[in-house]
């Protein structure tokens, strides 16, 4: 049986992570390391016209979190500074959670 967590989620976050503070809705603010993108997809237009669009997300470990992620929490990049309030958690069944995400400010 393969530990995710131990084996492939937290080295990867670990190398590829970058700090965060995570503001829940309910409870205390508290940091910790994801792998931001913004990444791309594509949005069909009415009529069979496709569009790129960006959709900030953050991959986290759930054994990170506090909290399980919910709508509406907020998080800072540290690095940038940007501001973002989690759209919509998106859990695996190996125990990580990709938080799509919203822009909220610089």
């Amino acid at each position: 049986m393969i530990d995710w967590d131990k084996n492939v989620i937290g080295p990867t976050v670990g190398v590829f992570g970058e700090p965060v503070s995570y503001a829940p809705k309910v409870g205390a603010v508290f940091a910790l390391n994801g792998i931001f993108d913004e990444a791309y997809q594509e949005v069909d237009l009415s009529g069979g016209t496709a569009v790129m669009s960006v959709t900030p997300v953050l991959g986290v470990r759930t054994a990170d979190c506090l909290q399980p992620p919910k709508q509406g929490d907020h998080l800072t990049i540290l690095r940038t500074g940007a501001t973002y309030v989690v759209k919509k958690p998106e859990p695996d069944s190996h125990g990580s959670i990709l938080l799509k995400l919203n822009y909220l400010s610089p």
